[in-house]
């Protein structure tokens, strides 16, 4: 990518991260009335998208789509000029928990197409992936907190419906508690992985290169945290309680195992050159 266009893709990025921020906060506490900074943000970051995108054409004389980063650039900028239309008339904000952070990743990831020359330092190296092997960890954690408390909602269901429960039903919690569990615990858990997956790629690009979007474990991350968004927006945006919740967040953990045992050697790279 041409180097001015990279600058303006990556203003862009960051006025996107101010979409994600509000799709952060609306998970966590719920703070709907700071949409229209962020819709303001997100549309001013759709316009700095399309200048780099015309940059990069008139740099290159061709359309920008010719590798990787340009093509998940220009889909980027597609998802937000759709969503843009919709919102304008439809008025769905619901729906920017979905795509404000769909768009900020893709916008991300492209401006990841220039390698870098190297490290400024092996401390700084070694921290970056201790940021981000300390994030997937509470991630995790958060994780496997709502995958219990989504099995132990299961178990509650079935007893209910069996009309006879058995003893150890009594001394669970009830079935709104485990609910509001489900929902703080995945809400808490998107956050730690979605700031994961940016560490993540930022150190697999300074230290891969422009090889590292080609490893299968990137890819698995991306899958997982990709299974992961349209959880939350199930649940957001179609409103998806109780068995139907309980089964997605069963079948992202098990994502989310396998994506662990892809990047298992992780920690014995700490420490070397």
């Amino acid at each position: 990518m041409a180097e001015l266009s990279v600058i303006w893709l990556r203003v862009a990025a960051a006025l996107y991260s101010l979409g994600l921020l509000h799709a952060i906060l609306m998970l966590v506490r719920r703070r709907e009335h700071l949409f229209q900074v962020a819709f303001t943000a997100f549309t001013l970051g759709t316009v700095f998208h399309f200048v780099s995108i015309i940059e990069e054409g008139i740099v290159n004389n061709r359309c920008p789509i010719s590798n990787f980063f340009e093509t998940l650039s220009m889909c980027a900028f597609f998802v937000a000029i759709v969503y843009l239309g919709v919102q304008l008339r439809y008025h769905v904000e619901s729906l920017s928990a979905f795509i404000f952070p769909l768009v900020f990743v893709m916008a991300m990831v492209a401006t990841l197409g220039n390698p870098v020359s190297a490290w400024s330092s092996p401390l700084v190296r070694n921290a970056w992936l201790s940021v981000h092997i300390v994030l997937v960890l509470l991630g995790y954690a958060a994780l496997v907190f709502t995958a219990v408390a989504s099995l132990l909602y299961l178990f509650q269901e079935h007893e209910l419906k069996a009309k006879r429960p058995n003893r150890f039903y009594y001394r669970l919690p009830a079935l709104g508690m485990l609910d509001d569990m489900i929902s703080k615990f995945m809400a808490i858990g998107f956050v730690l992985i979605t700031l994961a997956v940016i560490a993540g790629s930022t150190w697999a690009f300074i230290e891969l290169k422009a090889n590292w979007i080609r490893q299968p474990a990137i890819a698995i991350s991306f899958f997982t945290w990709g299974a992961y968004l349209v959880m939350i927006c199930l649940r957001i945006t179609a409103g998806w309680r109780g068995r139907k919740a309980a089964i997605m967040t069963v079948t992202v953990f098990g994502f989310s195992a396998l994506t662990w045992a892809a990047h298992a050697h992780l920690g014995s790279v700490l420490g070397k050159p």
